[in-house]
């Protein structure tokens, strides 16, 4: 039997790791698409990759909306959830109502911290896996996705409090999985623990909030730019140096050895010149909503919630709420 896969969200992320499923040996992938469904259904994902080379794969099923995919009566092994996380905005976790059977598995490829938990309320008897990825990659048009040349991709089972029997199954799960995306060609893909995976986490946060509030705050800078700035690359260690300084402290565990260090990270930013915004200032500047909440607002709460402030991630997480709340205020009002 073949293993069936469903991306919820075929942007940039979804449709890269889509293709490299799609091209495993007895995997068949779908994908639930929202601004791209006429492209993708029309003519699938056509993928330009320096890696992998140029290619393009067709969904089994390519659904518009839940009702679409449930109607389908298909049952899929992975529901793959590559989506923005905007919890302030809507509960993604609703997408998943109808399509979840017995044997599936949740699969998030977020960013973000605290996002599995509307997921284990909605089905809490459902496995859920949590994925954290490193990727270059952009869709410039529908359904064209760009693949600039490297991708990492950890996951783990989200198991807070519970068994050692649903750890054993849920890491079954992602065993299977990660052999799915190393058979694809991602050599780089990894089983972790619940507790090293949420280290992965914490660790991708000292990146996403120190690169995506500051690009925008600083008035569309881009990464390479940003590191370059004497005054810019100050802040920016300073924010990844509170996010790691705050993570053992939430997680009740020291950082794992081998965790490339703030100097280290923006040294490496400061080599790539591929001009990359990050997500936070695209979505900035096309009007749309941007992931504050689990990129800023969650780690600050729930550091708060352990009496420690993060004084720089909330100064950001305040005045970028504000900017956006301002800014929707304008626009209702030329409407």
């Amino acid at each position: 039997m073949p293993v069936r896969i469903l991306l919820v969200g075929g942007g940039a992320i979804g449709g890269f790791y889509g293709w490299r499923l799609a091209s495993a040996p007895h995997t068949l992938v779908s994908a639930l698409c929202r601004s791209n469904y006429r492209a993708v259904k029309d003519n699938g994902f056509k993928i330009t990759s320096p890696i992998y080379g140029d290619g393009a794969y067709r969904p089994e099923f390519t659904f518009s909306s839940t009702a679409e995919a449930t109607r389908a009566q298909v049952t899929f092994d992975y529901l793959v959830v590559a989506t923005k996380a905007l919890p302030d905005i809507s509960d993604d976790s609703a997408l998943l109502e109808g399509l979840v059977g017995a044997d599936t598995s949740i699969v998030l490829v977020q960013n973000g911290i605290g996002i599995e938990e509307p997921y284990r309320r909605r089905f809490p008897k459902t496995r859920i896996l949590s994925g954290v990825t490193l990727a270059s990659t952009a869709q410039p048009s529908p359904g064209h996705i760009k693949h600039n040349g490297w991708s990492k991709i950890s996951i783990g089972p989200f198991v807070p409090n519970s068994t050692s029997d649903d750890e054993e199954f849920a890491t079954q799960s992602c065993s299977r999985l990660i052999e799915l995306l190393k058979a694809g060609g991602i050599k780089d893909a990894e089983l972790q623990t619940h507790a090293g995976l949420q280290f992965v986490r914490w660790h991708k946060i000292c990146i996403n909030a120190a690169m995506n509030p500051s690009s925008v705050l600083s008035g569309g800078t881009a990464n390479q730019d940003a590191a370059s700035d004497p005054e810019l690359y100050h802040h920016l260690l300073a924010v990844m140096h509170e996010v790691l300084a705050t993570a053992p402290k939430v997680l009740g565990q020291p950082l794992p050895p081998g965790l490339a260090q703030p100097e280290q990270i923006l040294e490496s930013i400061k080599r790539n010149n591929s001009g990359n915004k990050p997500s936070m200032l695209l979505d900035w500047e096309s009007g749309r909503s941007m992931e504050l909440e689990v990129i800023l607002g969650n780690p600050v709460r729930l550091a708060r919630d352990r009496g420690i402030e993060m004084p720089r991630l909330q100064s950001m997480y305040a005045l970028l709420k504000m900017a956006q709340r301002q800014r929707s205020k304008t626009t209702a009002s030329k409407l």
